[in-house]
């Protein structure tokens, strides 16, 4: 559907995408190519990437993903566009707001469905806004809340998103919120100097820290198991479909269905090679039985940064999912140059393995205003909770003091 929207820097027309296979892939990949580190922010807003999350099953309508994509154009070039979803529950966000949905039922109001501008199941932070500037950008924005009122969504989240859409967003009376991930610098924090390889790194850490990894890499050499590396096109068809029994097995020993289908994986397969490194684990006598995998920001033999992002095990070994998940990325990360590795949403026992706290950044509309009120105070008194609560992480550093 188009409607023609005027604006301070000229009129566009917005289109509402209900399917991502009906936008040109090379005209979105263009636009994010154009966003501040869009060359090398990872597959995940990548058309094919998301187009791959639809195509599969996994994210659409009937798991409460509806893609409901807004885009301004001028003639046949596209000025901006974002990923909107229309969610019908608050599961795959990462970006926890089922207090504001239950406080929304105790009124007798209707929380959903609500309006989410995110990668769907990924907490990755990036670019949301995709825009060709500043003032396409406020356009985008004002179109996203236009859409929000005229469906009567009760809210509009953008989710893990970039200073500069963050900006733009609070610009436009969004209400910006922190959470806290975990993310490792490839830096001795003491001299800034690039770690040489595992050793360098574990010599920057203070001795306990030091001797945990130790020991949990030998309690998983002595078990026998070894470790294969694999990227882009030497990853098998075979491998993918080991992964994702393992990664498949992970979710129900939690009691949960997996939220990814092994259609998305093969079309990372065939499609995002490059972007995909995993790790696969064999027993004392060959067998495969557990494997992780990470994205890469970007397909060069040096990728600028890599991505935690899924792990299972077929067979229980004493600290394996510590080596596959942290240990193993990391080593290849230092072995290859990679100036960090984030570890996804949560997960205060990763500053034991040198992920240090880092502020991840969304923003929120709420359409009732007392609710917008009630919100806007939450947050202010969550914010300053925040700013303890990494300080305190802060004072608990991993690496060795100096001086």
């Amino acid at each position: 559907m188009d409607r023609n929207d005027g604006c301070s820097a000229g009129n566009y027309v917005t289109r509402v995408i209900g399917d991502p296979v009906e936008l040109d892939a090379c005209a979105w990949d263009a636009l994010l190519e154009r966003q501040p580190g869009g060359h090398a922010c990872g597959p995940f807003m990548r058309h094919a990437y998301l187009l791959a999350l639809h195509r599969s099953g996994s994210a659409v309508p009937q798991t409460g993903w509806t893609p409901h994509w807004v885009t301004l154009w001028r003639g046949n070039d596209l000025h901006a566009a974002a990923p909107l979803y229309l969610k019908t529950h608050s599961r795959g966000e990462y970006v926890f707001d089922w207090a504001w949905a239950h406080a929304y039922a105790e009124h007798g109001l209707a929380y959903y469905p609500k309006g989410v501008v995110a990668v769907p199941f990924t907490p990755v932070p990036g670019p949301r806004l995709l825009a060709r500037d500043a003032a396409a950008r406020q356009a985008l924005v004002a179109a996203l809340l236009r859409e929000c009122a005229a469906l009567e969504l009760s809210s509009l989240h953008l989710l893990f998103a970039s200073d500069t859409d963050i900006e733009a967003s609070t610009d436009a009376g969004l209400m910006p919120r922190q959470t806290v991930q975990f993310h490792w610098r490839n830096t001795a924090p003491a001299s800034g100097a690039v770690f040489g390889d595992f050793e360098h790194f574990l010599a920057n850490l203070s001795q306990d820290k030091r001797k945990k990894i130790r020991q949990e890499r030998r309690k998983v050499a002595d078990a026998g198991v070894r470790f294969e590396w694999r990227r882009g096109a030497d990853i098998t068809d075979a491998d993918w479909d080991f992964f994702y029994r393992c990664y498949a097995r992970t979710y129900l020993e939690h009691g949960n269905p997996p939220y990814l289908s092994p259609g998305f994986f093969a079309a990372m397969g065939r499609h995002l090679p490059e972007h995909w490194l995993l790790f696969l684990a064999r027993n004392a006598v060959g067998e495969p039985i557990a494997c992780s995998l990470i994205a890469l920001s970007d397909g060069s033999p040096s990728p600028v940064a890599a991505y935690g992002r899924y792990w299972g095990a077929l067979e229980r070994v004493d600290c394996l999912h510590f080596e596959a998940c942290y240990h193993q990325p990391l080593q290849w990360c230092l072995e290859h140059g990679v100036q960090r590795f984030e570890g996804g949403a949560q997960g205060e026992h990763k500053m034991a393995r040198a992920l240090l706290p880092v502020r991840t950044r969304s923003a929120h509309w709420l359409a009732h205003p007392a609710f917008a009120d009630a919100v806007e105070r939450f947050l202010a008194r969550e914010g300053e909770g925040m700013e303890h609560y990494v300080a305190h992480l802060e004072s608990r550093s991993p690496f060795r003091a100096t001086g």
